[in-house]
Order: structure tokens, then sequence, then C-alpha cells
């Protein structure tokens, strides 16, 4: 299995990009894509059309947010777990990511997708 970290800025506050990934309509908002999320601990969320689907396992309002994590490309029984913790920096957030539980065989496409589907248009949308 493989692990994925990387470190974000993003120009908004912590909480500002805290809830921009737990809020369903404004996630669905982001990507044009459905999400459903159930922004509580042992909630389910699936995002971009049930391609990523798991459960928060940890909550804690504008620093972190713990949850498993799986693509639906993934083999049967595969999960990995995300964690997101936020901190407040002269830009604005600093976000540090890791995704620990990753297979191998996707582990690049899916490190590479986090910035394409994920931080740049998070950056683009907390412009506006």
């Amino acid at each position: 299995m493989a692990e994925i970290s990387q470190t974000i800025q993003f120009n908004a506050s912590p909480k500002e990009v805290y809830e921009l990934l737990i809020d369903d309509d404004t996630f669905s908002q982001l990507t044009d894509a459905k999400a459903k999320i159930d922004s509580k601990v042992g909630g389910n969320f699936s995002v971009w059309d049930k391609y990523a689907t798991g459960k928060f396992i940890e909550l804690k309002p504008g620093k972190k947010i713990v949850q498993t994590w799986r693509a639906s490309d993934w083999p049967r029984g595969e999960e990995s777990t995300v964690t997101y913790e936020f901190s407040a920096n002269s830009i604005g957030c600093q976000l540090t990511f890791t995704q620990t539980g990753v297979p191998e065989q996707f582990a690049k496409d899916i490190e590479q997708g986090w910035h394409d589907y994920y931080w740049g248009l998070m950056q683009e949308y907390l412009k506006e």
C-alpha cells in the first residue's frame, strides 16, 4: 500500500476550506458533479458522481477531517484513510493532506488526481 502526502496553500480561512470539503451543495457546485455528504462522525459521503466514497471518522471544525476513502475502480474491500489538517498562515490556510492505504497500482493516478480534481478547483473557487 502507498501513502500520499501533500501540502497546499489556500487564500481563504481554515474554516472556509474545511466547509468546502464537507458541504455537499458547495462541493457539487465546485466539481460540477453530484456529491452527497453527511458531515457528521459516522456519516457517509460520495463525491464525483460516486467515484469516491467513504465515512467520516473525525471532524474538528476548521482544524481536521479524517475519513475512510475509496475509489470505485479499486478492488473490492480496498479502502484508504484520508486526513486533512488545516492551519492558518500568512496566506490564509495551509492544508496538510495525507492518504494512507492506497493500492500501489493506483497511487500515481490518485496522487495526481488530488491536484487535478481537488486542490486546483478549490483554489479557483476560493478566489471568487
